[in-house]
C-alpha cells in the first residue's frame, strides 16, 4: 500500500512470497526502486511484476539522462500502465506507483489488471487488500502528519497479515520525500495487531 502525505508519500509492504499454500520466502522485499525518488508496490505474478519493474527502471534511467533531471512520477506511472495495458491479455500485474518529485511532490499512481491508471490519496493492493478496505476507509483522514501516515500504513498491512494466509513475515516500508528515502523494518513480533485497541 502507499500513501501520500504533506513533503512526500509513505509505500509499504509485507515480506511473505507464496506459491499457492506453500511460503516461498518469508522476507522478501516487495517494495522495488524505479529511480532514485520513485518506487512501486508489486502483485500477482512475481516473474511478470519484476520484468515490468526492472524495464520501468531501465526506462526511467535512460529518461533522466535524457531530460538532465530526475524523472516524474507520473511519468513512471505512466509507463506502468502503457505497458500493462499494452499487454493485458498476458500479463497478470497490479502495481501501486509512489514517490517525490520536484513538480508535484508526493504522488501515488495505482495501476491495476488491465492497465488503467489513478492516481489516490492512498492506494491498497494485493490478496490482503480486500481485508483491510473497511479499516483504511474508517481511519485515512485528509492532511495526516508522516508519523500518522507511518502508524496507518503499518496498522492496516498487519491487519491484512492477520487475516490473509498469502500475507505475513514483517512490514518494510520506504518513506520518501525531498531528502530521499528511508526505509523503516518491523519484525514480525512487534507488529501493531487489530485486538491491541479495539
Amino acid at each position: 500500500m502507499a500513501i501520500e502525505f504533506k513533503g512526500g508519500v509513505i509505500i509499504g509492504a509485507d515480506t511473505r512470497t507464496s506459491t499457492g499454500s506453500y511460503v516461498a520466502n518469508r522476507v522478501s522485499d516487495k517494495l522495488t526502486p524505479v529511480h532514485d525518488k520513485i518506487y512501486c508496490c508489486r502483485s500477482g505474478s512475481a516473474a511478470d511484476t519484476q520484468a515490468l519493474a526492472d524495464m520501468v527502471a531501465y526506462y526511467m534511467n535512460w529518461h533522466s539522462i535524457e531530460v538532465d533531471k530526475d524523472p516524474l512520477v507520473k511519468t513512471a506511472a505512466n509507463m506502468f500502465a502503457s505497458m500493462t495495458y499494452k499487454n493485458k491479455d498476458r500479463l497478470l500485474a497490479s502495481i501501486i506507483c509512489a514517490g517525490w518529485d520536484e513538480e508535484e511532490g508526493g504522488q501515488v499512481y495505482a495501476i491495476p489488471l488491465g492497465g488503467s491508471k489513478v492516481r489516490q490519496s492512498y492506494a491498497v493492493g494485493g490478496s490482503g487488500s480486500t481485508y483491510i478496505f473497511g479499516y483504511c476507509d474508517a481511519h485515512f483522514k485528509k492532511g495526516m502528519s508522516k508519523e500518522e501516515c507511518q502508524k496507518f500504513v503499518a496498522k492496516a498491512i498487519s491487519h491484512a497479515m492477520s487475516r490473509d494466509g498469502s500475507s505475513g513475515g514483517c512490514v518494510r516500508m520506504a518513506i520518501i520525500t525531498k531528502a530521499g528515502v528511508e526505509r523503516v523494518f518491523i519484525p514480525g513480533d512487534k507488529l501493531p495487531f487489530m485486538n491491541d485497541d479495539l
